[in-house]
């Protein structure tokens, strides 16, 4: 199989933890960004395996766990109104609120219907026309494209009653954010690989100029994540940060440019409330004027009370890096896949359900 069992070739990735340990003198502190890395390096057992000098820290890239839970108190505010059908992916049904959850609000009355795209909520519009189906629009720059397709196919077949509750975020802004914070000192980034299959590499390039920080955007196997870790050691010890593209059978410089497109002739850049960090300007993506009528926010007058992070939980310190699962109290006792208290047990891709399920690491 070409392009995918290479990069998962034992004796290839033998070699290269031999040429990191061999290279890797200073200590080095690296994120990876995205959750799905996580999962895979966890999976893999890189950790145990990396020099003890280089400490690989979980960010915020897993779109569930970073929705605020303001926003979750608008989707659940949605679903009480009469005649709305909430539509949404798995995962996000699961994530709590501020008092609530979309499960809890499904099994009390409201119309909460699971789908695996955006396309799938549309065919439950065209199926319940005297009702208004609401898609709970989140991810990255990733999944972003296929929800603005979504916008302009009910505009070209005038399917009126379908608009999306717009929590998309973008990638490059929460970055810049994390490290102003300067709660966690990084030496490397391993940028995320589907994201940067659509924007490129070239939006991190700020992160190389002007926070002097090394950065490899990584595709998802084991080989994948050793090639984008042996680049960011030999920038670290070089000195000389660059944004390095290991993962070139899934991203170019500009990007996937007819994604693009899309994203740019629906939406437009605004400010995005992240969980665990708070209102980041330029980190969302809202609907253009153009498109307000599919514009969840802008159809219906949503009014929530101010929003409650769960009492004890701790996903949003652990999404900017600055604790571990292990930190919280919560975790493997109050808190479990079965009964989530935070964002981060829920998804798969989240920090703790990966701590969870394949065992704390260093």
């Amino acid at each position: 199989m070409k392009y995918v069992e290479e990069y998962r070739d034992a004796e290839l990735g033998k070699k290269l933890l031999e040429r990191i340990r061999h290279r890797s003198r200073k200590p080095a502190r690296l994120m990876e960004f995205c959750g799905g890395h996580t999962v895979a390096i966890f999976k893999h057992g890189l950790r145990q395996l990396l020099p003890p000098n280089i400490q690989m820290l979980s960010g915020p890239g897993c779109p569930v766990c970073v929705t605020a839970a303001a926003d979750l108190d608008k989707a659940m505010a949605l679903g009480k109104l009469p005649g709305v059908i909430i539509t949404s992916f798995g995962d996000m049904i699961r994530v709590p609120g501020s008092r609530s959850s979309l499960q809890k609000a499904k099994a009390e009355g409201a119309d909460v219907r699971i789908v695996y795209s955006a396309q799938d909520a549309i065919g439950i519009a065209r199926d319940n026309p005297a009702k208004t189906v609401v898609f709970i629009g989140i991810g990255f720059e990733t999944t972003a494209p296929t929800i603005a397709a979504s916008v302009l196919q009910s505009e070209k077949e005038q399917i009126k009653n379908y608009c999306v509750l717009s929590l998309h975020k973008v990638c490059p802004p929460i970055m810049k954010a994390i490290l102003d914070l300067g709660e966690v000192r990084l030496d490397g980034i391993v940028c995320p690989g589907h994201v940067s299959a659509v924007i490129g590499s070239r939006p991190y390039q700020f992160l190389a100029d002007d926070y002097h920080m090394a950065c490899a955007v990584a595709g998802f196997e084991f080989v994948d994540i050793l090639l984008a870790i042996d680049l960011l050691v030999e920038q670290i010890e070089s000195g000389r940060p660059e944004v390095a593209v290991p993962y070139r059978r899934g991203v170019k410089e500009g990007g996937n440019p007819a994604a693009l497109k899309l994203m740019d002739t629906v939406f437009e850049v605004g400010e995005a409330d992240w969980r665990g960090i708070g209102i980041v300007p330029d980190s969302g993506l809202k609907l253009r004027q153009r498109y307000e009528s599919f514009d969840a926010e802008k159809r219906f007058d949503i009014k929530v009370s101010p929003a409650q992070e769960p009492k004890g939980c701790i996903c949003g310190a652990v999404l900017r890096g600055v604790n571990t699962p292990n930190d919280c109290k919560l975790f493997r006792r109050t808190c479990t896949p079965e009964n989530p208290v935070g964002p981060c047990m829920v998804s798969s891709e989240g920090a703790c359900a990966t701590y969870y399920e394949y065992g704390s690491e260093k």
